[in-house]
This record gives C-alpha cells, structure tokens and sequence, in this order.
C-alpha cells in the first residue's frame, strides 16, 4: 500500500495538471470569445452592407421604371404625332 506521502504527492501533481488544463482552456475560450466577437462584428458590417445595397436596387428598379415609362410615353407621342400628320394629308387630299 502507498505511502500518505506518496498519494498525498500524485493529489498534487493531478491538481497541478488540472490547473494548467484549466488555463489551456481559459486562453482558448478567451481566443474563442474574441474571434466570435469579430464574426459578429463582420456579420453586422454585412447586413448593413446588405441594406443599403437593397435599398440601392430598389432605387435602381424605380429609375428604370421611370425611364421605360418615359420611353414608352415619347413613343406615343411619336405614334399621335405620325397620325395627325397622316389625317392632316388626308384632309388636304379630301378638300382638292
């Protein structure tokens, strides 16, 4: 049977290797918090960036609508303007 001494001396060398695991793992987790505290930080740059980039689009969808609106009423009045033309000759051509 082992000494007091000698279970007394492996109750120390166990807490000492427990003490150095129990700091290994506080670096890692305080590593751990820092990498997870710049993730959240890009995560937010991101979606911010997403909004606004969003909110971009939506502007950018609007213009065009605009513009296609624009178009398409310059187009009409290209085609009214063809008409009256085309009635303006028939109406000469009626009156000789």
């Amino acid at each position: 049977m082992a000494s007091v001494a000698e279970q007394l001396n492996k109750v120390v060398e166990k807490t000492e290797r427990l003490i150095e695991l129990c700091s290994a793992l506080q670096e890692e987790n305080d590593l751990l918090k820092l990498e997870n505290q710049s993730l959240s930080s890009a995560l937010t740059v991101s979606k911010d960036k997403t909004i606004e980039l969003d909110e971009k689009l939506r502007i950018l969808k609007m213009a065009k609508s605009f513009s296609e609106t624009n178009e398409k009423s310059l187009d009409i009045k290209q085609k009214i303007n063809e008409f009256v033309q085309e009635i303006d000759k028939c109406i000469v051509l009626l009156k000789k």
